[in-house]
């Protein structure tokens, strides 16, 4: 099976300070990767290379995609890569106010996607612009309303549904669910697992919280300083760690 993703020798540095250095990994169609480590580990730095937001120093990042089979994103023309972020991939961020557009409706949120690939009539966009705000919990009355007014949580799950509506295949999510009340939290993991199963998509994750990952990754790569420590299947990594910083990792939860 040809890897819907493949990630070949990724590295970016800040001057002397390493973001991260040589990851590799291949991901394959309706598999979901997490990716934990502390703050400063490189976890984010590695996801904004993959995602195009960043400029790696080394490495490829090849996309199996629909038209022309795997390519390199990092050397297609910023306009390939302008479509391919609202076609086929999707970013949800940490603050959702980063990915939504807060002075415009729910609705126009979901519907601006839709826009962006070609969709033209009104009735249809709002149609499915309803669909949407139903799939993720937020009620039909507040189509019209503005994210401003939303809770955290409903924000997040605007931002889910403006970024699912064009039916992607691969979504990258920095901290879904940080800075979230737990129940909050609990709510939109289920959410996002039923959404990833229904949908078959393929996800990678960046958390520093092991419970996110525990539900929804099916494999795990843990990162210090830059590299990559330990990979392996999500229970085998947490279950049995080899690597020492994974083993902190583990046993820092278990006494919490």
């Amino acid at each position: 099976m040809t890897p819907l993703l493949s990630v070949q020798g990724v590295a970016k540095r800040y001057g002397a300070q390493i973001g991260c250095t040589d990851v590799s990994f291949d991901l394959y169609p309706g598999e979901v990767m997490g990716i934990v480590g502390e703050s400063g580990s490189g976890k984010s730095t590695l996801l904004n290379c993959m995602a195009g937001h960043l400029s790696p120093d080394a490495g490829r990042v090849i996309f199996d995609t629909r038209a022309e089979g795997p390519r390199d994103t990092l050397t297609m023309s910023e306009p390939e890569r302008r479509m391919l972020g609202r076609t086929d991939w999707a970013f949800v961020h940490q603050h959702a106010r980063d990915g939504l557009r807060m002075g415009v409706s729910a609705g126009g949120n979901v519907g601006e996607r839709l826009m962006a690939v070609g969709a033209r009539h009104y009735g249809d966009i709002r149609h499915k612009a309803l669909d949407w705000l139903d799939r993720v919990e937020i009620d039909a009355g507040r189509v019209d309303d503005r994210p401003t007014t939303f809770s955290g949580g409903m924000q997040q799950r605007l931002q889910i549904a403006r970024n699912l509506v064009t039916g992607p295949r691969l979504v990258f999510m920095d901290e879904p669910t940080g800075g979230l009340d737990v129940s909050v939290q609990a709510r939109l993991l289920d959410l996002l697992r039923g959404l990833v199963r229904d949908m078959g998509l393929s996800a990678i994750i960046v958390t520093h919280d092991l419970a996110v990952v525990r539900l929804l990754a099916d494999r795990l790569m843990v990162m210090k300083s830059g590299h990559v420590v330990e990979a392996g299947l999500t229970d085998q990594v947490l279950d049995d760690p080899q690597h020492a910083y994974t083993q902190l990792l583990v046993s820092s939860v278990l006494q919490v």
